[in-house]
């Protein structure tokens, strides 16, 4: 089953929700922030991705610049960061089977639906 990695306060999160609304698709909503991935989940997320975990983050976010910018952080340390501070993680995240994407623009989505 699809899976989309949601925030409704976030336009492109939306935009990528409303897309697959309209596949007709079945799919899962995760509002990862009130349901926060494991580390094990988004190391899972960030294989499928074909991505380095820097890579799914949001790098303006205030507390990136605050408590993690300019460290030198590992892959483990900056999925931790994420997992600690889920508004870090880049949205929306969707999977379909063993494709994945970051739905930036959100029409990327319909690339592996």
């Amino acid at each position: 089953m699809i899976k989309i990695y949601h925030n409704n306060r976030c336009s492109k999160s939306r935009s990528g929700l409303q897309i697959l609304e309209n596949s007709g698709k079945e799919f899962e909503v995760v509002k990862y922030l009130e349901n926060t991935p494991s580390e094990k989940e988004l190391k899972e997320i960030i294989n499928l991705l074909g991505i380095e975990p820097i890579a799914l983050v949001r790098k303006n976010e205030v507390i990136w610049k605050s408590d993690f910018k300019n460290k030198d952080l590992s892959n483990d340390d900056i999925i931790k960061a994420m997992v600690e501070n889920p508004k870090l993680i880049e949205r929306p995240i969707v999977i379909n089977g063993d494709k994945a994407v970051i739905g930036r623009p959100p029409e990327a989505i319909s690339e592996i639906i």
